[in-house]
């Protein structure tokens, strides 16, 4: 099986060496492209002197994760790989998680996303985001199965077939950095595949953050696009579920005189009232099999 990993990178150098050097350690070959969002350290330069395998793809504008994405699928259906393995800067995997994840799509088709644990950057426990969406409390009470079955698994670590890649699509414009992953899960759900996880492991370098404000209006807001563009329902209840949803939220911070919550809640759910053209447009391309948004 032919394995493309794609990266995208912003400042790579912290977690270069655990990242690229994870991979060469693969059970199972894969080739590597590193699509760079203009960095402004020596990512770029470093990858070439000690990573001369990684194929870079070098942008002069930082494009958003879901555009840079699209980028290395690209280059994965053009050359005909079988499977691409999406994994995010700042983690790395064991050497076989790789050839496990893709036995696992080679032996159930129906899989659209495979996953492994997901740890946190020393391995001694679950990553926060990975336990509350399969409500597991410890590694060391994971499902004994070959894999389970989940709604939801963030896309730091996402083993993709090429073959569904070309029935879903990308990563969708309408969201820039965040959101993304919620959305192209929905179209794996409309399209019926499957989302899993393997008892193999990923560590992602990252701790649970302090939600500052600002944080908070991202999050609220952009669940309010997620749910706007799900295909899964109807525009209808989609249209009330958004607009409605960004009404709550304006109330809720008149409420709590958070007047910055008032203007950022409005001026975006004025924004998708400005958008729903293109949101239709991409709602109704969605739900056609074919290889959306990767050109």
């Amino acid at each position: 099986m032919k394995v493309a990993v794609i990266i995208v990178s912003y400042n790579f150098e912290p977690w270069m060496d655990r990242c690229l050097g994870s991979l060469r350690e693969s059970t199972l070959p894969v080739t590597v492209w590193v699509v760079d969002n203009a960095s402004t350290d020596q990512t770029v330069s470093l990858i070439r002197a000690n990573y001369p395998e990684v194929n870079i793809i070098q942008n002069t504008s930082n494009k958003g994760f879901g555009a840079a994405n699209n980028q290395g699928m690209a280059e994965a259906i053009q050359k005909q790989f079988d499977y691409v393995f999406l994994l995010n800067q700042d983690a790395w995997v064991d050497e076989n998680t790789i050839e496990t994840l893709v036995k696992l799509g080679e032996n159930h088709p129906e899989f659209g996303i495979i996953s492994p644990v997901h740890l946190t950057g020393k391995g001694d426990e679950l990553d926060f985001g990975f336990a509350d969406y399969t409500h597991l409390t410890t590694k060391d009470l994971l499902p004994s199965a070959e894999f389970t079955e989940v709604n939801f698994v963030n896309a730091a670590f996402w083993m993709i077939p090429v073959r569904i890649l070309c029935e879903v699509g990308g990563f969708s414009p309408l969201f820039y950095h965040y959101g993304e992953d919620v959305d192209f899960v929905n179209r794996m759900h409309y399209h019926h595949y499957k989302i899993v996880y393997a008892p193999v492991f990923g560590y992602h370098d990252r701790e649970r953050r302090i939600v500052t404000k600002p944080m908070e209006y991202r999050a609220k807001t952009v669940y309010l696009m997620t749910a706007f563009a799900n295909p899964n329902h109807s525009f209808s209840y989609c249209f009330v579920k958004a607009i409605g949803g960004g009404c709550e939220q304006i109330v809720n911070s008149i409420r709590m005189h958070d007047w910055k919550g008032i203007w950022v809640y409005l001026k975006y759910t004025l924004g998708l009232l400005v958008k729903i053209p293109q949101i239709l447009r991409v709602r109704n391309m969605v739900k056609q099999k074919s290889k959306s948004f990767i050109q």
